[in-house]
């Protein structure tokens, strides 16, 4: 910086050559006496040290020589004036730097300092320089701090001590010292004044320490270079970063008070590098719970295992954040799925295991298991090489002892499943462009309490969410976009699914889905799935549609409420079963499904949107709630709105209990059912039995079970016309659905009753 060159200040005071009348005996105000023509002031010319200067006598206690013309003061920019004086003849005197400081409109500026520190000519001869810096800033090694209200100098010197002496005064010069200051200056300090060299060799951990330990609360700035950082750096200070750095994998670089990925971006130059970094150090107690992407899209060639960015830890169970950003998938062959054939066998009295595994080494841990007898979206949990086994996320509900194999490694963009255990990590607000190559997130092994909110998962290429194991325990996904990559394909063509989960207490709120081939394949209890909108149609006429929730277990203690439920259906089976035969326990039941829009457009006839699939026999339902809904059939209309069914086993309705259906509204819906349900029978003719045949409104094949009441709509009449005082006693499970009630009268009567049945024992 130097206001001479960059604004044309003009600072340097006029030789004395060119006259003395510019140089005032006084303060160097207009109107102040000059040394033009004055006895105690002389050119000289030809001194062997100054060439022309000025003779001056002392003739006063203080000899003022002041500069007439302005010395013009800015803010932020520092003057040094300097003199050089030899002393010739006579006492030896002292010299200082002496100004007078002025306001814009001329006045002097009271209280300022206006004189340097004074220096004794010692020797005839000897040339003594004097200096002293003036400027607005009361800074160190400033001696006239002025402050705003200067404008402009008069600059000059004093001659102080005993009068008589003769001294010669060179010309005065005034420069721009700004620079001098300009690290003070400035809010940052660099790490090369501290020894880094940036050459991409040397070690400069320590110069980076050094920088941050002196910024005193000003920024570090990691200037061009390349910089190689062989131990852990922190910096306590902001810092900004021109240049690079590179350390080894198992080093972090903590940035205390710029914690963000763009910082990182900066430091590491690699988008999906800094974001590792910037992920080993959320980890390792960085003063912060989350990572701000700052809206970053942060491209990537590879899945990213967040494990092995972290590298020390194994678990984790304080809360962390990552938000506010975008992953994009460029496709290569590090998205490619890994598929892995094999021969293992199975006991079901070690239902989560296979064991004498061929090829096991191949198998990673976190791929799909394919084969005869196995349920959907069950994982390799584990595996132990030398032992040949591995661990399910679930049991097979019907695997051979001994069969082949596939496993699938999908591949994800966040991948979690290297930590046995995580708790309470959080992703907010991020969208995952998989653009048909790469899955979302999978989860860590166990965990408790992961929450995905306001994300969006975008083209997964076979998963968006995966559990492969209980890390999904708690799992709380909301206001989350799942848009599916077969979007085109006939809905029955379709793999992909939105999540699964196989622990209990799972949350899914306010989501939208679109065209996978399930919104989600859930193996725990205690779920409560409300206000999503799942939607799985086409464009094919009469199409065949997929489930869109799958539970997977017999005794869910789950509710879906809310929910826009769009050209699928609810399945409901128990394939996460090894003895997926009835014994002891608990059968279908804990399930609620109340207040949901149920819909359908240009489906096949048989489409149905509540599915009970048992694997095994003597299954029955043991509490259900089917309540409130609106269940609409457009373009053609559907026969019933629920199904068993028996492509392995069927249901034993004669053990079902606690079910209800009622409530419900139904368009394009040609038998509704309820239970308990309520029909109007009319008798013309007088007999003694009255058969009544309820099937048409029974759910899930069930027969008549029991009768709550019958009541007569008017006079009951014997042949004669005479009334029937007598009440009827019924037959239940009549016929050969099971599906009449027959009424008894002592005589033979005709009339009209309502009469209430249901399909189960209420309690």
């Amino acid at each position: 910086m130097n206001k001479a060159i960059t604004e044309g200040l003009v600072l340097m005071p006029r030789a004395f050559a060119d006259g003395l009348d510019m140089w005032s005996r006084e303060d160097g105000r207009p109107g102040s006496a000059t040394y033009e023509g004055a006895p105690e002031a002389v050119l000289e010319t030809g001194d062997a040290d100054f060439g022309d200067c000025l003779e001056l006598v002392k003739t006063q206690a203080v000899q003022c020589l002041r500069y007439m013309g302005q010395t013009p003061i800015r803010p932020g920019c520092y003057l040094r004036v300097t003199a050089w004086v030899k002393a010739v003849s006579g006492n030896l005197p002292q010299v200082r730097i002496a100004t007078f400081a002025a306001a814009a409109n001329g006045d002097h500026v009271g209280g300022a300092v206006e004189t340097g520190t004074a220096v004794t000519l010692a020797t005839y001869g000897e040339v003594c320089e004097v200096s002293a810096i003036i400027g607005t800033g009361n800074r160190p090694g400033v001696d006239m701090a002025w402050g705003r209200d200067a404008a402009y100098a008069h600059v000059g010197l004093d001659l102080t001590g005993p009068a008589g002496g003769v001294v010669r005064i060179d010309d005065l010069v005034v420069e721009d010292v700004t620079s001098v200051f300009l690290r003070e200056m400035m809010d940052w300090v660099d790490v090369r004044d501290f020894g880094a060299r940036g050459d991409g060799r040397t070690d400069d951990t320590a110069a980076f320490e050094a920088a941050d330990a002196a910024a005193g609360g000003r920024s570090v700035l990691v200037s061009a270079g390349d910089y190689w950082l062989a131990g852990d750096v922190t910096f306590h200070s902001p810092v900004r970063f021109e240049g690079c750095v590179a350390m080894p994998a198992e080093k972090r670089l903590t940035l205390i008070r710029n914690f963000n990925l763009n910082s990182y971006i900066d430091a590491f130059g690699d988008e999906a590098e800094a974001f590792r970094r910037a992920v080993a150090v959320l980890f390792n107690y960085s003063d912060h719970d989350s990572l701000d992407m700052m809206g970053r899209r942060v491209e990537l060639a590879a899945p990213i295992d967040i494990q092995a960015a972290v590298a020390n830890k194994n678990s984790f169970s304080m809360r962390r954040v990552i938000r506010n950003g975008q992953f994009y998938v460029r496709p290569g062959a590090s998205w490619e799925t890994d598929v892995v054939a094999s021969v293992a066998k199975y006991q079901r009295s070690n239902a989560r295991q296979l064991t004498d595994v061929a090829n096991i080494a191949n198998i990673p841990v976190g791929a799909l298991v394919e084969g005869v007898g196995v349920g959907r979206e069950i994982y390799v949990r584990a595996k132990n090489v030398s032992a040949r086994t591995l661990t399910l996320s679930q049991p097979l509900y019907a695997a051979a002892s001994s069969q082949d194999y596939t496993f699938r490694r999908f591949k994800y963009i966040l991948d979690f499943s290297g930590f046995e255990r995580l708790d309470k990590f959080v992703l907010d607000d991020i969208e995952f462009q998989c653009d048909g190559a790469s899955g979302g997130v999978m989860l860590p092994q166990q965990g408790l309490a992961f929450h995905i909110r306001d994300c969006f998962i975008t083209r997964p290429k076979d998963r968006g969410i995966t559990s492969i194991g209980e890390g999904c325990a708690g799992l709380t996904v909301d206001r989350c976009q799942f848009l599916s990559n077969e979007q085109p394909l006939p809905a029955q063509e379709r793999t992909s699914i939105a999540l699964n989960v196989n622990a209990n207490d799972c949350k899914l709120r306010d989501n939208r889905v679109v065209r996978f081939a399930h919104f989600a394949v859930l193996s725990g209890s205690g779920n409560m799935i409300a206000d999503n909108h799942w939607f799985q149609g086409d464009d094919e006429p009469d199409g065949l549609r997929q489930a869109g929730i799958v539970l997977t277990q017999p005794n869910v203690r789950s509710t879906l409420t809310g929910n826009y439920i769009d050209n699928s259906f609810i399945e409901w089976t128990n394939e996460h079963d090894a003895w997926p035969d009835f014994g002891t326990g608990d059968s279908f039941g804990g399930l609620t499904v109340a207040g949901n829009n149920f819909t359908a457009i240009d489906v096949a006839r048989w489409f149905r949107w509540i599915v009970i699939k048992p694997c095994g026999s003597g299954h029955f339902i043991d509490g259900l709630n089917i309540s409130g809904n609106v269940f609409k059939a457009i373009n053609g209309d559907i026969a019933r709105i629920e199904h068993v069914d028996t492509t392995h086993a069927e249901l034993n309705m004669a053990r079902a209990c606690n079910i209800v259906v009622s409530g419900n509204t139904f368009a394009g819906v040609e038998e509704r059912v309820q239970n308990p349900v309520t029909l109007r029978f009319d008798t013309n003719s007088a007999a003694r039995n009255w058969p009544l045949e309820f099937a048409p409104h029974l759910p899930f094949g069930g027969g008549v079970r029991n009768v709550v009441c019958v009541v007569a709509e008017g006079p009951i009449m014997d042949a004669s016309g005479r009334p029937v005082p007598a009440m009827p006693y019924t037959e239940v499970e009549q016929g050969a659905a099971r599906s009449k009630v027959v009424l008894g009268w002592p005589d033979a009567c005709r009339g009209r009753v309502s009469v209430t049945a249901r399909i189960d024992s209420a309690l």
